[in-house]
């Protein structure tokens, strides 16, 4: 079976790639248990002194995987909790571990992908990649730590805007809000990321962890908000409108929600 996280080791950094191109790195079940071990594994590694997270083929990852959430016979509800429990322990790990943690952005983030870009440290951005929330536009609800990162990236009415309206970001755009730190050519996001994390790996992992630690704990009660997230996507996606949303996106339509 297919690693959908691989993981290979560079000197002293980790890199890690979501490997589901032919879904557009879609988070499933799998993918999500495959990024928590991928988590842990960085953190229990003391040779590992930062952490470099992009996608395989041409995109960072389209968020979950609908498809598979309601056609694998588990009810969606539970599906989503399951799904949810995993990523965001690993997003949780990612943000309190010593080693910084790069996302390389190729092509689009959409949904819980943003969650990934937002929950690391430090993010570079292909000059053609696009960042789009997504939720809504679907009938469901903001995960992988958005509802909570976002409005402390970019402000709460622009948080707000992304999330309600499902705004396009360009990646100068994401630059100019605050979300990413860099645009580089959309050939080279993986080199960047990689010559940044070869620097920081050269530092002192020590202090860099504990200065994590302090950001993380500045931003409020993360786990708590997590925890409300899969709460919140699970019960939407088996609603009504959850349901229409999905049905509709997946048939190519637009979606008559309930009124």
């Amino acid at each position: 079976m297919t690693t959908t996280v691989l993981t290979e080791t560079r000197a002293n950094v980790a890199v890690l790639t979501l490997n589901r191109p032919d879904s557009a790195n879609t988070l499933d079940l799998a993918m999500g248990r495959d990024l928590l071990a991928a988590a842990l594994q960085c953190e229990a590694d003391p040779a590992v002194r930062a952490v470099v997270l992009t996608g395989a083929g041409k995109n960072f990852c389209f968020g979950g995987d609908l498809r598979g959430m309601v056609s694998g016979g588990a009810p969606i509800e539970a599906y989503l909790r399951e799904l949810t429990t995993h990523l965001h322990a690993a997003i949780a790990r990612f943000m309190r571990m010593d080693a910084p943690v790069i996302a390389a952005v190729n092509g689009t983030a959409a949904g819980a992908g943003v969650g990934l870009v937002a929950m690391a440290d430090l993010a570079i951005a292909g000059a053609g990649s696009k960042i789009s929330l997504a939720y809504t536009g679907v009938g469901l609800t903001p995960d992988g730590g958005t509802s909570f990162l976002l409005p402390r990236a970019v402000g709460a009415k622009r948080a707000a805007e992304l999330i309600l309206t499902n705004r396009v970001l360009t990646a100068d755009e994401a630059l100019a809000w605050g979300l990413v730190n860099q645009v580089a050519p959309d050939d080279a996001v993986l080199d960047a990321a990689l010559k940044l994390a070869g620097r920081l790996a050269a530092g002192p992992k020590g202090a860099f962890g504990k200065s994590k630690r302090l950001l993380a704990a500045s931003l409020g009660a993360l786990e708590s908000q997590l925890s409300a997230e899969s709460e919140t996507i699970a019960a939407q996606a088996a609603s009504a409108e959850g349901r229409e949303g999905i049905a509709a996106f997946l048939e190519k339509r637009k979606a008559q929600y309930p009124g």
